[in-house]
């Protein structure tokens, strides 16, 4: 489970000194078993939650609890408990598939039977056999990307971030990515999934929230969002929360 109170986070920019509120305040709850959707625009502060989440940036006010643990004062028990992958995750290219998961393994803290067993579990579920042995540069995209999955769940984490894993992939990578959240939720995880996409959204996601500007603008289920604001669809009712919608639309909206 996760739970935010108040979190937010400020940054001074290094230019002119400036203050940027990239989070304000937000309280959100993830819980297991389902997909947790901040939706929102490029820059609306979905990254910088999860950076947060995972402990990559401190917070600048409230807390945070992930898996039972306190983001600030338990860091490395939040890492131990998280998996984190996005379209821009990195592999190396000079090394193998197995090679990579092999060091990521370690870095997880896993050795002898057990590395190999889950090895063995994620080079199986994901199919991985045919270019396991083959170098990171000489695979295809789709391929890649199979490699950061099983890197993201060598370590079997309770908690999985998933920051935009689908931009800038085909079709059918992408049809690959969303059946693996949707077996990772069966399977009891807590999942954070950070999209624009509102056709993703639809698909996968139980509970939403809404955030523009660093703030939560709306939060509930994609039929609690449609009725909180009288949209006929997800899109038309995410362009009200974000102030997005033409004017004469709102007009037609609240005349109804």
């Amino acid at each position: 489970m996760i739970r935010t109170e108040g979190l937010s986070k400020e940054f001074v920019e290094a230019k002119g000194g400036n203050r940027v509120i990239a989070v304000d305040q937000v309280s959100i709850e993830a819980h297991p078993g389902r997909v947790f959707c901040l939706l929102g625009v490029n820059g609306a502060g979905k990254t910088t939650m999860l950076r947060m989440l995972s402990t990559v940036l401190k917070p600048s006010g409230g807390r945070a609890t992930v898996a039972g643990y306190d983001i600030v004062t338990e860091g490395e028990k939040v890492r131990a408990s998280i998996g984190f992958m996005s379209n821009s995750t990195a592999l190396y290219g000079r090394l193998t598939g197995l090679e990579v998961l092999e060091y990521f393994g370690g870095l997880y803290g896993l050795a002898g039977k057990q590395l190999k067993d889950r090895l063995d579990f994620v080079v199986n579920k994901l199919d991985l056999h045919d270019f396991k042995d083959r170098l990171c540069d000489k695979m295809s995209t789709g391929q890649k990307q199979r490699v950061s999955i099983a890197r993201t769940i060598l370590h079997d984490p309770p908690v999985l971030f998933f920051d935009e894993p689908t931009a800038g992939l085909d079709v059918v990578t992408s049809q690959s990515v969303m059946e693996f959240i949707e077996s990772s939720r069966s399977q009891g995880k807590t999942i954070v999934y950070c999209t624009h996409i509102m056709s993703e959204v639809e698909r996968l996601c139980d509970d939403i929230a809404v955030i523009h500007e660093g703030k939560i603008r709306g939060l509930g289920s994609v039929d609690q969002l449609k009725a909180s604001t009288g949209q006929p669809n997800l899109e038309r009712a995410f362009l009200q929360l974000v102030d997005a919608l033409p004017s004469n639309d709102k007009t037609l909206v609240e005349a109804v």
